[in-house]
């Protein structure tokens, strides 16, 4: 069995999709630090033909303390009109807008009072959209332990898998010794950033789900796999 585990993130991109379809198991790591000025409460659509952040506000006070699933949205600032509005203008005459804006719409038109019940929120739909058929586990909701590698491996255990699937930044803390020793094959994921249609000429990666969804609607899964790997390529890889 396949796990992986990731920091909640607003409306991800397309590499942590491919991360969880080739998983059993994802966890919802919202137990661990809240980082600023990183991928948990922003990332970017295409507005005129160029990169636009959309950023959730969050309340500040003591976040460098704090787990994820405790950091509150700053709802004093009026982002979910924003952030809205932002989406619709830009993609509103894209193919599949009116299938799939009217979640984003009901999105914004709800108060949320932490980060982390948004992105979840987002997730599960995400995940039924693009018919990925993992299991969402949500960190809190659990009894993980350890920090760092420890916890990563904790988690493996506990969901009774022997592949941890980490991003490509994994490569820079992975510690193969204590997951030699715990059994546990690690894999670092190598995401090959496809293109699709967009509006504008020039294409422009990195992109939230939502720019790929609007574009290309039920083909989006597998342009996330195109030349990339699948699950049972790295069951094989892991087996040799």
């Amino acid at each position: 069995m396949i796990v992986t585990a990731h920091q909640p993130s607003y409306l991800p991109w397309l590499g942590l999709f491919h991360k969880v379809a080739l998983s059993d198991y994802y966890v919802f790591l919202d137990t661990v630090q809240y980082e600023k000025n990183s991928f948990i409460n922003r990332n970017k659509i295409v507005a005129n033909g160029m990169p636009q952040w959309l950023t959730v506000p969050v309340q500040h006070k003591g976040h460098i303390d704090m787990a994820i699933n405790e950091i509150k949205i700053n709802n004093n600032i009026d982002w979910r009109k924003k952030h809205w509005l932002s989406i619709y203008y830009n993609y509103k005459s894209s193919p599949y807008f009116k299938e799939y804006s009217p979640f984003l719409e009901d999105i914004y038109s709800r108060e949320w009072l932490y980060l982390s019940d948004l992105t979840f929120h987002m997730m599960e739909w995400f995940l039924k959209i693009l018919e990925i058929e993992v299991k969402l586990i949500k960190a809190s909701d659990e009894s993980f332990i350890g920090k760092k590698n420890e916890l990563l491996i904790d988690i493996t255990k506990k969901m009774h898998s022997n592949i941890f699937i980490f991003g490509e930044m994994g490569v820079n803390y992975i510690e193969k010794s204590v997951f030699e020793e715990a059994e546990i094959s690690p894999y670092v994921q190598k995401y090959i950033h496809p293109t699709y249609s967009q509006k504008q000429r020039n294409f422009l990666p990195y992109m939230s789900i939502i720019d790929l969804l609007f574009n290309e609607g039920e083909n989006s899964l597998n342009i996330i796999f195109k030349n990339n790997i699948n699950k049972e390529e790295i069951i094989k890889l892991k087996e040799i």
